[in-house]
């Protein structure tokens, strides 16, 4: 698909809600790049401007998205009205999981002190500055982590309107992804990517900044 004008998709869903898995079925029913923290990786830059977000500071979300049609995962999800309002014609999509098992997930990824090992430099500038601002700096807290991903999800279902939003989980697969944007089920099985198991092994391999999610 040529031609598509910004952000048609903006996940609104936290990390460890399978934001890589929906990485991978965005780009291919919408055939255009989906954004996602691994971009951020490779576009240093980035690291300043999400820092600057965190930070309350303006940032023209219509160059930051340039060539993308989609967006997912952190730090994208942390601003999610922004976004919502700068694309003002895309759809809303919240990617969920029970706290429970968001928490398991989450505490065993993301926010182990064997992913914190890698959050250095601007990465750890930008992660204090979008998750002090807007989920919680507090990750080895229970209690407090999931109050923050619960008060996320909470938030979109109140606010978003009931046309603009549509709920997903990876047991869902393509059905709601292609019902919203009107395309057919693709014939192949839907991609489940960056388990726990494969995360922890990236990370023990020493293979880089991790992957946020599925």
């Amino acid at each position: 698909m040529s031609g598509f004008m910004g952000l048609r998709v903006i996940g609104a869903g936290m990390g460890r809600t399978g934001t890589m898995s929906l990485k991978l079925a965005l780009t291919r029913l919408l055939g255009a790049p989906c954004y996602h923290m691994l971009e951020v990786f490779e576009r240093p830059a980035h690291f300043g401007l999400w820092t600057k977000a965190g930070r309350g500071e303006p940032v023209d979300w219509h160059t930051l998205f340039e060539g993308f049609a989609a967006a997912v995962d952190w730090p994208a999800a942390a601003f999610w009205p922004e976004l919502s309002l700068a694309f003002p014609d895309a759809r809303i999509l919240l990617s969920t999981r029970d706290s429970a098992s968001w928490w398991k997930s989450a505490s065993e990824t993301i926010f182990a002190p064997a992913s914190a090992a890698v959050r250095q430099g601007a990465m750890k500038e930008m992660l204090e500055s979008v998750l002090g601002s807007r989920f919680t700096m507090a990750l080895g807290d229970r209690d407090l982590a999931v109050a923050a991903y619960e008060r996320n999800n909470a938030r979109v279902r109140a606010t978003v309107p009931a046309s603009r939003l549509v709920e997903w989980t990876t047991k869902d697969g393509w059905g709601p992804l292609c019902a919203m944007l009107g395309v057919p089920v693709p014939a192949e099985p839907f991609p489940h990517a960056n388990t726990t198991e494969e995360f922890r092994a990236r990370i023990a391999a020493g293979h880089g900044p991790p992957a946020h999610d599925a």
